[in-house]
């Protein structure tokens, strides 16, 4: 891989509603309308619109990631305690790594608008070259989720998850991702920041 690599990044919305034209679906367009504004390198999205059952939810995740070489997955909805939301079920079943750090810290963002958050069984594994990594259903929280929580004066209060993104597809072999810092800045260690392109 090379600065210059294009992330391709893939968006998956489970839910029975959606994906059968009950009502539009809300998950990925907020997240395409997110990455507009906070990457600053080249990216495409690979999307997928499915309902709430685990094979399609492995099959769609094993085709992103195995088929399509998606670097980043990102999937909404189906991550609660109800006998329909298999999302992370169907996310560590096709895990090489957990990375628990990513579970626990949404949940710490959630937790400061609704004590429901604890109901939230979020996962984020590695697969092959690939993060993957299971968000909220709703564009608020997909967002507050991603970018953190700043102070009135923009400064950050709690780290958003995007902030560790960038640094782990670097160790798993993935594109050199840079963001727009006034949207989520991007931690690396100094040994791995490399100079801006001119």
């Amino acid at each position: 891989m090379t600065a210059n690599d294009e992330l391709l990044i893939g968006l998956v919305s489970i839910s029975d509603r959606a994906s059968s034209g009950v009502y539009k679906d809300e998950g990925i367009p907020a997240l395409e309308e997110w990455f507009a504004r906070a990457l600053a390198t080249p990216w495409r999205t690979e999307t997928r619109l499915i309902p709430d059952e685990r094979p399609a939810i492995e099959a769609t995740l094993v085709e992103l990631v195995d088929r399509r070489g998606c670097h980043l997955v990102l999937t909404t909805g189906g991550t609660g305690p109800a006998p329909r939301d298999v999302t992370p079920e169907a996310t560590l079943a096709i895990a090489d790594k957990l990375m628990p750090g990513f579970g626990e810290q949404m949940r710490r963002i959630s937790l400061e608008f609704v004590p429901t958050a604890i109901l939230s069984r979020q996962v984020a594994v590695v697969r092959k070259g690939s993060l993957i990594i299971n968000l909220p259903g709703q564009p608020k929280s997909i967002r507050e989720t991603l970018e953190g929580l700043k102070s009135q004066d923009g400064k950050p209060v709690v780290a958003g998850i995007f902030a560790a993104v960038p640094y782990c597809i670097d160790l798993i072999g993935g594109p050199y991702i840079e963001t727009r810092e006034e949207v989520v800045k991007a931690f690396r260690p100094k040994s791995a920041i490399r100079p801006k392109a001119s």
